[in-house]
C-alpha cells in the first residue's frame, strides 16, 4: 500500500508566534494521526520557481491516513492557531508503492 505524505512549502512567514503556536499543536496532531515528520525547516536549495523558505514533509502509512489526520479535530485546531501567520502551499500526496 502506498504511503501518504503532507508536503508544505512556505512562501512567507509573517507571524512567527502564530507559526510557533501552530507547530506545537500540529506536532501533537501528526503524532496522534500516525504521522512521522521527516523534514521540518533546515537547509533549502530552491530551483525553478521555488522559494528557499521553510519546507515540511510528513509521512503516513497510507494516503487515507494522511487525509484523516488533516481532517482531524486536533489538526483543525492547529490551523486555527496558524490562521494568517503564513502563506504556504500545502498538499497531501500519495507515494509510489
Amino acid at each position: 500500500m502506498p504511503k501518504g505524505y503532507w508536503i508544505s512549502a512556505y512562501r512567507t512567514i509573517s507571524d512567527p508566534e502564530k507559526l510557533a503556536a501552530y507547530g506545537k499543536l500540529a506536532a501533537a496532531a501528526v503524532k496522534a494521526g500516525g504521522g512521522r515528520t521527516l523534514v521540518r525547516g533546515g537547509r533549502v536549495v530552491a530551483h525553478g520557481a521555488g522559494i528557499a523558505e521553510r519546507t515540511v514533509l510528513v509521512e503516513f502509512d497510507s494516503f487515507e491516513q494522511a487525509v484523516a489526520a488533516y481532517e482531524s479535530a486536533a489538526y483543525q485546531e492547529a490551523l486555527v492557531a496558524l490562521s494568517d501567520g503564513v502563506e504556504r502551499d500545502f498538499r497531501i500526496v500519495e507515494g509510489i508503492d
